[in-house]
């Protein structure tokens, strides 16, 4: 079994190995191709999707959603060239600050 790092690494592997495809084959080079705005709608769609199968307390649903929305990021991120590290670092900073503090220092 994989760790969710592993996971989300081989993720953004295959995200960025499609990059290249060819959009009426491979759903994902089709979001590339349509740029970060399609992406980031599709992201938006999944988000309320995984907030409402929580607020419903489905634990099945919940995960498959959950899955869908960090696929969708992945995506999103490599729309706009982002990567997991760039992510990691940005949380790593926030480790051991209160989040009333982060927020107010933004």
């Amino acid at each position: 079994m994989s760790t969710i790092g592993q996971a989300l690494d081989a993720l953004m592997a295959t995200v960025e190995a499609r990059k290249g495809a060819d959009p009426e084959t491979s759903y994902t080079a089709s979001l590339l191709s349509a740029g970060p705005a399609r992406c980031a709608k599709k992201l938006g769609e999944e988000a309320v999707e995984a907030a409402l199968a929580g607020a419903l307390q489905d634990e099945e649903e919940l995960t498959a959603e959950a899955a869908d929305l960090l696929y969708h990021l992945a995506v999103l991120l490599a729309a706009n060239d982002v990567g997991w590290d760039q992510v990691a670092r940005e949380l790593e900073g926030r480790t051991g600050q209160s989040g009333h503090e982060e927020k107010a220092s933004r």
